[in-house]
């Protein structure tokens, strides 16, 4: 196994902080992967990780030592590229939110897959906080404003949303047809994976945002029985349009304030702010900037 492989390895072994999960992905036999290290340390003078009966941790001198590698790694492989015109390939792991999946990303994977066969993708379905180098995952796809400033990514789609209610809910407490006529109104508040708290609605006025949190009687987390219980008259959501087209036009919904819409939400991915990004999540992320620019395109 050459110098580049071994730094591969430990690479993993180091954000997996297991040794065993680094052989798995990796698919090399555990025991080649705990021989390679003490090799490692041995040829360099030092000790790079601190084994537990639970964990695997870098030590000082493996800080310093994983971050070379990573720098390295990833210039050996855009230097690769660059010559040989050779396409990316290797294990990549995503992790994408759900209803983004299903109806931008998996549709279109085939292409994707075609067009780099070399690349082996994992998939992850999520919509909570992913400690993406703990974890061993290379991206995340997600949906709203950046909250972790440790991760660094592309906004690669900007979804036009609306704020809707059911025919029934609208017909117990009225259609609201400003801000004021909210008083008496309630929501079905989503609660947020990485506050605890209910997002408040958002109403763009005047080029101007105005952020509002209505009463609830229920409380969620999900996105799917978010859009739910709005359908079953439970209170006002504000959901992208794309996820609620069948419950529109089948009339279980209504756009109710269509004079002040939500903002925009964003769509980024993103990735480790210290981590060098590999051919293959670059690819990943144009492709995916790709399907959701096609997309706003059918839509107008």
């Amino acid at each position: 196994m050459d110098r580049f492989e071994e730094m591969r390895v430990f690479v993993r072994i180091a954000e997996r902080q297991s040794f065993t999960r680094a052989s798995d992905d990796l698919q090399i036999p555990r025991a080649t992967v705990t021989n390679l290290m003490k090799r490692m340390e041995q040829r360099l003078g030092a000790r790079l990780l601190e084994r537990t009966t639970r964990t695997v941790r870098l030590t000082h001198d493996g800080e310093a030592y994983y971050r070379r590698c990573v720098r390295l790694i990833a210039d050996m492989e855009d230097a690769e590229g660059s010559f040989s015109n050779r396409a990316p390939k290797g294990l990549l792991r995503v992790n994408l939110q759900g209803t983004l999946a299903r109806y931008f990303v998996v549709p279109e994977l085939p292409a994707f897959l075609a067009r780099f066969p070399e690349i082996e993708l994992t998939i992850g379905e999520d919509d909570r906080f992913v400690d993406l180098v703990r974890e061993g995952v290379d991206c995340v796809l997600r949906a709203g404003n950046l909250q972790d400033s440790s991760m660094v990514g592309r906004r690669v789609a900007q979804l036009r949303q609306v704020t809707v209610a059911s025919p029934a809910y609208l017909a117990a407490f009225g259609e609201p047809t400003d801000l004021a006529s909210l008083a008496g109104h309630r929501a079905v508040n989503y609660v947020s994976s990485a506050t605890g708290k209910p997002v408040p609605l958002e109403f763009r006025i005047d080029d101007r945002d105005t952020t509002l949190v209505l009463p609830s009687a229920v409380a969620v987390t999900g996105t799917e029985i978010y859009t739910g219980a709005a359908v079953a008259g439970l209170g006002i959501v504000q959901v992208p349009r794309y996820r609620v087209e069948n419950e529109l036009g089948a009339g279980r919904l209504k756009i109710i304030l269509g004079d002040f819409p939500p903002p925009p939400m964003p769509v980024s991915v993103l990735y480790p702010q210290n981590r060098q990004l590999s051919s293959r999540v670059r690819v990943f992320a144009q492709w995916l900037g790709e399907i959701f620019e096609a997309a706003a395109a059918r839509t107008g």
